[in-house]
């Protein structure tokens, strides 16, 4: 689903990205380019200023972007490219230079008595360097003013570049001027001698020889630039900021944190290496967008280079051994100087021959040495790219994988057995290098080793691994480890509990197909050899798994009896997992009456009954009997299940409080069991940041969960996170994308319970100017819920009718809706629904009875100041001043609260009660800068100016004229230019008056 400017809106699953190469950029180049311009536009600047950059740097974009910028302000620009196998003819690049002058002179060719053209052919043609020399000073001297361009001088010939360093540049025209690139970083090379001892050196031997370090003398670009005329300018590596904008601008949308995170991980950001990236990626499908913001799809593999790729090519230029030994070290490189040893031990190179091939990798640019404490002694060496690492490593056959692989475990655990500790006691003790993780490194190796190494120790590690990681959203291993885990063990018995370590890693990975798969596995195929408790949580994962996976059938098949008497399972398991199935399909009454006709079955001990019990409270409160809920929230339970199913319960329970919009019960749950923030799921961090009111953290992982299909939460609401999501995007004035977000997650199925999608639909076309649309809406989520029985959250969907109502008229229609948002308030005992009932009852009691809507006003300023939540705290002042229940000042705390969470629109339309009520509203400018803003957003929306109108409340007139001023002040030319700055956020440095 796309926007009219063809741009990915905010929608259930996202859209696949596609990458911009239309045209090249230069992010993150903007100072080299200012020094490269001053260079050459200066008259007694420098006449040569070479480009250097390791591969992939961007060196050949770089200068062709400074000529065409030259080219643009009238410079002559003239190119001479290099390309391979230029160096194997003399004077060629020499030659190529003479000719392009000849074509650039500047005096008529009668005047010129000399020929250089045809001297430099003469010269090329029998390898004369001097004449050659004369040649092109011949031409240099008589050329017009020109900036010649020449990319990948690395290529050239040596006696090209020797002519060039002779040339005395001190007699050349100061018109004439030099931008060449060449490849490497330049400087002197740090390589060494090699070990000159015995072919057959151990590896501190090699690491001995490697590291007596014995500078070489410049090659002929170095002694290029150490002339006085010539100036270098690097082109480093982006950081991490600029490796971000690169991204952004490939893919025309923001990375969120943790794609730009793993970007500049894999990449070191190097501007070639993100664009093979994000092209694997974009091949794969992987990468999504939504909001305008890029994801990377949850456990998507990095992505192998392919054969042609530049940092390939580089490695393959040397062919054997040296590609070996890069594999090699793709590998076993956090070992550090001990990986040569093991290097040579694997492949059956000679520690020479390794010291040697290292050493070309290095003068290569494909492998780094990183230098020890003193600077001069090397600690080890590694691939420069991880990228490139990966894809070194992927070539590799699986045997080389596992053989090599097997070396560097073997070698760990000699570290930990001379230590004298087991794993249990900590990470291998070893100092990996480059902060590599050492539990997740000995883990890659040992699923890597498989059969090569000793079973039973390596399913201990592997084990131990998955425990140390936990949860893994990120697909950094846990699941992989616990597969090779499985394939390790032996004996049957022993397989069954790494199957079910398998399953939850899958499942909190979210490969739920996968999780479903192996646990109904071992439900039919290996009941007999589980205990009753371990046959339940594997009952549970299963129809957990099968709930997010949104499979509705299969999850009406859980909820029969039939299909787990099929299984022969006992009473237990079968009655936990058809509850869990009822739940999940908002069967609310059966699963009571199951849970409460069966209690004799599951409440057999404290841990056999903590989850069947808890399904029973949350089906009791959803049924408006909070009462066995509330009980359930002091976890007594805890000192006896454990710290995993601890943490599950109470993160549950916490998204179920925040659900009921009970943000301090949720937090004090949390500081009862010893949890902090840090430690929630995306989820719960979502709905955490959406009730404080930090609604820019809590959309980074919204959409997130959105573009990765994982928007269930264990709440009795299955629509939480898409529906407060739609929420913030109204309040900002992004109504379209609302109610396109809020489309995308509906089932669409008769019967299907989706309330708070409804409420917020409605709110959408309440703002829209549409309330018989929003009121159909409410009505509709009405009989759905009474359908279902539901009673927690209907308060929504009552208050929200009632305002409706009142708003039309209609009070005595109105005064109904109340009563019943009464007895629903006097039944849950909740803040949220009493803070409802208190706004509804006073809009609706205005004009009838003033006094009573005044009173239950104030009791709602009181009730809303001591809840904490800042929107609806600003919601409730507007309300109470909007109904003369508090001074005007309420607006202003009203007014910031409202910006504080960047609600956008209610900002503005509270900004209007203040001027109306006389009060000054603070900071005119940012006022100003916030209305166009706005209004930009609403256009980008794709709303016309009728639209426009209704939503801010304003004629059409002062529309147009507002967007008159908007185009006046701002240089924007149309609505499409409009909705491009939105879309690129390039409306925020031009509202704010920036250049």
């Amino acid at each position: 689903m796309t926007s009219p400017s063809g741009n990915p809106w905010l929608v259930h699953g996202g859209t696949a990205a596609s990458l911009d190469r239309t045209s090249d950029c230069l992010v993150g180049r903007e100072r080299e380019l200012d020094e490269a311009l001053g260079h050459l536009r200066d008259p007694g600047g420098p006449r040569l200023v070479l480009v250097r950059g390791e591969r992939g740097a961007g060196r050949t974009v770089f200068v062709h972007a400074v000529g065409e910028r030259l080219r643009a302000e009238g410079t002559a620009v003239l190119t001479v490219d290099c390309v391979p196998g230029d160096g194997a003819r003399p004077l060629l690049l020499a030659l190529r230079l003479v000719m392009a002058l000849e074509r650039h002179r500047s005096v008529p060719a009668h005047q010129r008595p000399a020929k250089p053209a045809a001297e430099a052919l003469r010269a090329a043609e029998s390898q004369d360097g001097t004449a050659m020399a004369v040649a092109l000073r011949t031409a240099l001297a008589r050329s017009g003013p020109v900036v010649v361009v020449m990319d990948d001088v690395q290529d050239a010939d040596a006696a090209s570049l020797a002519v060039l360093r002779g040339t005395d540049f001190a007699r050349v025209p100061s018109g004439v001027r030099l931008l060449a690139s060449a490849v490497g970083r330049g400087g002197r090379s740090a390589g060494g001698a090699s070990a000159g001892t015995s072919r057959a050196r151990t590896a501190a031997a090699v690491e001995e020889g490697r590291t007596s370090r014995h500078p070489r003398a410049g090659g002929p670009l170095e002694q290029l630039t150490d002339a006085g005329w010539a100036r270098p300018i690097l082109l480093s590596r982006l950081g991490p900021d600029g490796t971000t904008a690169l991204v952004a601008r490939r893919l025309r949308a923001t990375p969120d944190t943790g794609m730009a995170r793993r970007v500049w991980e894999l990449t070191c950001g190097v501007p070639a290496a993100v664009d093979a990236l994000l092209a694997g990626w974009t091949r794969q499908r992987a990468v999504r967008v939504a909001d305008n913001h890029a994801f990377v799809g949850a456990r998507t593999p990095t992505p192998v280079l392919r054969d042609n790729d530049r940092f390939m090519r580089a490695l393959d230029a040397l062919s054997e051994p040296s590609r070996a030994v890069a594999g090699a070290l793709s590998i076993l490189w956090p070992l550090g100087g001990r990986a040569a040893e093991l290097i040579a031990t694997s492949t059956g190179l000679s520690g020479n021959v390794v010291g040697d091939e290292i050493r070309r990798l290095v003068d290569a640019e494909i492998v780094e040495e990183l230098p020890g404490p003193d600077g001069v002694a090397a600690r080890g060496w590694t691939l420069g790219i991880p990228l490139t690492a990966h894809a070194v490593r992927e070539r590799l056959g699986p045997l080389e994988r596992g053989r090599l692989s097997a070396a560097a475990v073997e070698a760990l655990w000699a570290d930990r057995d001379a230590a004298g500790t087991r794993y249990a006691d900590g990470p291998p003790v070893v100092a990996l290098l480059g902060g590599a993780d050492a539990v997740a490194y000995l883990a890659d190796r040992i699923a890597e080793a498989g059969l090569l190494i000793d079973r039973d120790r390596a399913v201990t590690d592997l084990t131990a691994a998955a425990k140390a990681l936990q949860s893994d959203p990120e697909g950094r291993g846990v699941l992989r480890w616990c597969r090779a885990a499985g394939n390790l063990v032996e004996r049957p018995v022993d397989r069954v509990p790494a199957l079910l370590r398998y399953i939850k890693a899958a499942y909190h990975a979210g490969d739920y197909l996968a999780a479903r798969t192996i646990a109904e596995s071992i439900l039919r195929n290996l009941a007999d050899v589980l205990s009753p408790l371990a046959l339940q949580d594997t009952a549970n994962v299963l129809t957990a798994a099968t709930a997010n996976d949104k499979d509705w059938r299969a999850l009406s098949r859980l909820a029969t009896t039939r299909w787990w008497d099929e299984l022969r399972l006992p009473d237990l398991v079968t009655v936990t997992g058809r509850a869990l199935a009822l739940c999940g399909l908002e069967r609310w009454r059966e699963a009571r009456d199951l849970l409460a006709r069966t209690e004799p079955v599951w409440n057999t001990d404290v841990r056999a009954g903590v989850k069947p019990a808890y399904f029973r409270a949350v089906a009791e409160l959803v049924l408006g009997r909070p009462e066995r809920f509330r009980q359930a929230l002091a976890l007594t339970e805890a000192s006896y299940i454990g710290a995993d199913h601890v943490y599950a319960l109470a993160t549950a329970m916490f998204d179920e409080l925040l659900s009921g919009y009970d943000l301090h019960a949720a937090e004090a749950l949390l500081a009862a069991q010893g949890l902090t923030s840090d430690v929630l799921p995306p989820r719960s961090q979502f709905l955490r940041h959406h009730l404080r009111g930090r609604w820019d953290e809590a959309l980074e992982p919204a959409r997130w969960m959105l573009a990765n299909n994982q928007i269930h939460t264990p709440a009795a609401d299955g629509f939480l996170i898409p529906a407060r999501t739609a929420a913030i995007l109204l309040a900002r004035g992004r109504t379209t994308s609302a109610r396109r977000l809020i489309d995308s997650v509906r089932r669409r199925e008769e019967g299907s319970l989706e309330f708070s999608l409804d409420v917020c639909e409605a709110e959408v076309l309440r703002v829209l100017g549409d309330p018989a649309g929003a009121e159909e809406t409410l009505r509709r989520g009405l009989a759905a819920a009474d359908a279902h029985g539901r009673v927690a959250g209907i308060d929504e969907l009552w208050a929200s009718l009632a305002e409706l109502l009142a708003e039309a008229g209609r009070t005595g229609e109105a005064v109904t809706c109340v009563e019943r948002l009464e007895r629903i308030s006097d039944r849950m005992g909740s803040g949220r629904t009493r803070l409802r009932y208190l706004l509804a009852s006073a809009r609706v009691l205005r004009q009838d009875s003033p006094d009573h809507s005044r009173k239950n006003l104030r009791e709602a300023v009181d009730l809303a100041r001591s809840r904490s939540q800042p929107f609806e705290t600003a919601v409730t002042f507007v309300a109470a001043a909007d109904g003369g229940a508090g001074p005007p000042a309420l607006l202003h705390e009203a007014y910031e609260l409202f910006g504080e969470s960047g609600a956008a629109l209610p900002r503005f339309h509270t900004r209007a009660a203040m001027r109306e009520a006389g009060i000054t509203v603070p900071g005119r400018k940012r006022a100003s800068t916030e209305n166009e803003q706005l209004l930009a957003t609403l256009i980008a929306e794709g709303l016309a100016n009728r639209q426009i109108a209704t939503v801010l409340r304003l004629s059409e007139d002062a529309v147009a004229n507002r967007l008159s001023r908007l185009f006046a002040r701002t240089g924007l030319r149309s609505r499409t230019e409009v909705v491009t700055a939105v879309l690129t956020g390039d409306h925020v440095r031009r509202f704010a008056g920036e250049t």
